[in-house]
């Protein structure tokens, strides 16, 4: 009952640590993928409350990064700790059995490793896909934001304009160049194949609409040298209509997992805009990782377990913790780099797969022997 409760105890401050340094290492990532945000939404005229929902969907994605990382940290932290406190040796007098604690371990990462398939899998993909259609349908709050003086902007799509001046909500010398056909109602000529370009001296914006004063509106065929010039002393321009340049359809990060597979076996109804032959090796490397490396999380585990064998000089015990890290590092970084090549062959593929069984059977065997020969010894 004594070691039931040690064992709860450890499982509790493990993943206490893994969870502080996970959210403690994701919190810094995103403060400065924020920013990047910030003025990704301002350019195109989005709500703070956009912003604020959109940084926290993508936090998602940040989390699933540091996962590996973060376990392994919070391992190496937990045992250096027992050990400095001679925490362990006090359980190896009372009888408890090393390679039980490694099993422990062990345990600890496949509760780690659900942990990473349930955001890799499903949580992941569905906060992506819920931020690129929050600013799909919440659509660009004000028009003022986007405008840069004396810089053009094409934060929509097919409208492009310059303004030299801006003070407040008022602007100075506007060009307005579309081919989108948002402003073709301003013209008698109602062709799709148009663009209209509009200069004006000065004009107020108010959030979806702009007011512009003494100027021209010139309009003309793409295919016809023909242009049509109409001057105005004031003129009303409704933007409700323009287009971001965000991206509508779902890229492969935010599709669903479910999805991605059905591609893969040839079930396309409804995803035929994903399931491209273009994008199959794609849909194969995003699938091994999401399906495949959360896997090599017990293997960080059982190279930690090492550490609990004792060495003659304490000093040993502060090179092998940088050891370990090396090495389960080199692991984490062999994995991230493999992956890239798994949709070019089925051979790399299949090496990515079967190496986390592998590397577990071997490590656990070599572990269990340097265990074994440890109490021989004694």
């Amino acid at each position: 009952m004594l070691q039931n409760k040690i064992y709860q105890n450890f499982i509790k401050e493990i993943i206490k640590t893994f969870l502080i340094i996970l959210f403690g290492l994701s919190a810094i990532a995103w403060t400065v993928r924020a920013v990047n945000f910030l003025d990704l939404i301002v350019e195109n005229g989005y709500s703070v409350m956009t912003y604020f929902q959109y940084s926290f969907l993508n936090l998602f994605g940040i989390l699933t990064k540091f996962i590996p990382l973060a376990f392994l940290i919070s391992l190496l932290i937990f045992i250096m700790k027992q050990i400095r406190e001679n925490e362990f040796i006090i359980l190896w007098v009372s009888g408890v059995k090393k390679i039980k604690v490694a099993n422990l371990f062990f345990f600890i990462s496949i509760i780690v490793l659900i942990f990473y398939l349930s955001f890799s899998t499903f949580l992941t993909p569905f906060a992506l896909n819920k931020s690129r259609a929050l600013l799909s349908k919440d659509g660009f709050n004000s028009f003022l934001p986007t405008i840069r003086v004396q810089q053009f902007s094409d934060s929509f799509q097919g409208f492009t304009f310059l303004v030299q001046n801006k003070v407040n909500n008022e602007i100075e010398n506007v060009f307005i160049h579309d081919k989108s056909n948002v402003l073709k109602n301003l013209t008698t000529n109602q062709s799709k194949d148009k663009t209209t370009t509009i200069v004006a001296e000065k004009g107020l914006v108010q959030e979806k609409k702009m007011i512009l004063f003494n100027g021209s509106i010139l309009s003309a065929n793409i295919e016809d040298v023909e242009n049509n010039i109409i001057k105005f002393q004031q003129l009303n321009i409704d933007l409700q209509n323009l287009q971001t340049d965000t991206i509508t359809s779902p890229k492969l990060q935010e599709t669903s997992t479910i999805d991605l597979i059905k591609c893969l076996t040839g079930k396309t109804q409804g995803i035929s805009f994903i399931c491209k032959e273009s994008s199959k090796k794609e849909i194969i490397t995003m699938l091994n990782r999401r399906l495949v490396l959360p896997f090599y999380i017990p293997i960080i585990s059982l190279l930690c377990s090492f550490l609990l064998i004792q060495n003659k000089k304490r000093s040993k015990n502060f090179i092998n913790q940088y050891s370990i890290f090396t090495l389960s590092f080199l692991v984490l970084l062999y994995a991230e780099l493999l992956i890239r090549y798994t949709g070019i062959s089925k051979i790399i593929s299949l090496i990515f797969m079967f190496t986390p069984l592998l590397l577990i059977a071997g490590i656990y065997f070599v572990l269990m022997v340097k265990i074994s020969k440890e109490s021989v010894s004694k």
